[in-house]
């Protein structure tokens, strides 16, 4: 039969997953990588996955495809939540996934104890709030500023956070899966009403961590300013990336 149905293309998704948990039919996984529908018959082609998706990587179009099977999804969905249930992995999100992180062999007490007497941590904080939801696109400090971007896991997960990234700059954080909000349009008004002189963003490995990336990068056009940004990649174990 025709009908409506997802369409996904491939060279487009950054893997960011948020399509995968919009989809109430579990008809979207995470393959390599890149979203991909797993069949006809669990896409009823309403595209409720189509607004969540950052770089417009899903269409609806109309093709000949399987029948939706309504009580097929029920009983699959059904499944899925049996399995969450008994704390088997998700699926999904690679940040969802439980992990236990080994880190290197901590000093002996009395090392640390004797760097605490000697080293005082300062906080490189500069302004409050901190949330993008949160502070005001006109706030004094942004202007003529350097601006530090990051996703909100990463103060937790990379442990010199304050002195090699925040120091002389102003932060603010978030994470556009939680938040589920599109922070492009607060950052433009950033960029538009402030004389922005450069932007690190700091993200997480995981796929849906890229939102605050793409967040950034729409601002920079939006605004139609050319302002110098990058980006750094934590690991889930703490590590800097390349």
């Amino acid at each position: 039969m025709k009908r409506k149905i997802v369409k996904i293309h491939e060279e487009k998704c950054n893997g960011c997953g948020l399509c995968v948990n919009a989809c109430h039919e579990g008809a979207l996984e995470l393959v390599n990588g890149k979203a991909v529908l797993l069949s006809d018959i669990y896409c009823d082609g309403l595209g409720d996955c189509l607004p969540q998706c950052p770089v417009d990587a899903i269409e609806i179009i109309e093709r000949e495809a399987e029948e939706f099977d309504k009580e097929l999804v029920e009983r699959r969905m059904q499944e899925r939540k049996q399995k969450e249930d008994k704390k088997e992995m998700p699926c999904g999100c690679p940040g969802h996934h439980a992990k236990l992180i080994n880190h290197k062999a901590p000093l002996s007490v009395k090392s640390v104890q004797k760097e605490e007497e000697n080293v005082q941590i300062s906080s490189q904080l500069r302004q409050w709030p901190v949330q993008i939801k949160l502070v005001s696109p006109m706030a004094p400090y942004f202007d003529g500023a350097d601006i530090l971007v990051a996703a909100d896991c990463t103060a937790y997960a990379y442990a010199n956070i304050h002195q090699d990234f925040m120091k002389g700059k102003v932060t603010i954080i978030g994470c556009p899966k939680l938040d589920d909000v599109d922070y492009s349009e607060k950052l433009t008004a950033i960029l538009e009403n402030n004389d922005v002189k450069s932007i690190t963003v700091l993200r997480m490995e995981v796929p849906c961590c890229s939102g605050i990336v793409n967040a950034v990068k729409n601002a920079i056009m939006s605004s139609g300013k050319l302002i110098p940004w990058g980006f750094k990649v934590v690991a889930t174990d703490g590590t800097l990336l390349d």
